[in-house]
């Protein structure tokens, strides 16, 4: 697939399936991106699991925080990644590993080699894309 464009009935998809998101690289600090996007999504009905080595065991907006997707003792549906793209294929391939069925890089995020890994393994990609900016411009807001 290529991922210079996406089809709003294909980003409708991801985001209409998925209960669960885990948000790696998720902030304890309400002025960092990840932790507003976190906030976000738990006001749009999602539950949104917080995954940070450096908060692992924290409370982040209500929810436990882990040190890796592999900790998450529930099923994760969506994984909202929220780390360099230099960093982003570790979690892609956690994301695979654990059966997430979708996986999105926040804006700047882009890594080919991982959407392909992602994609071999029936996970549905998006790169460079924010969630809290997609829901509201698809007209799916139900907070």
């Amino acid at each position: 697939m290529k991922h210079d464009f996406y089809d709003d009935a294909y980003l409708r998809d991801i985001l209409t399936s998925a209960r669960t998101i885990a948000v790696v690289g998720a902030s304890p600090r309400p002025s960092r991106a990840s932790h507003g996007v976190m906030r976000y999504l738990q006001r749009q009905g999602y539950r949104a699991i917080p995954v940070n080595p450096f908060a692992a065991g924290d409370t982040i907006l209500g929810e436990r925080c882990y040190a890796s997707l592999g900790e998450i003792p529930e099923t994760v549906d969506m994984v909202d990644i929220f780390r360099r793209s230099e960093a982003a294929g570790e979690a892609v391939d956690e994301a695979i590993a654990i059966g997430a069925k979708a996986v999105w890089m926040q804006l700047g995020v882009v890594d080919e080699a991982a959407a392909s890994r992602a994609e071999a393994h029936g996970v549905k990609i998006v790169m460079d894309r924010c969630p809290a900016i997609e829901i509201p411009r698809l007209g799916m807001t139900r907070g």
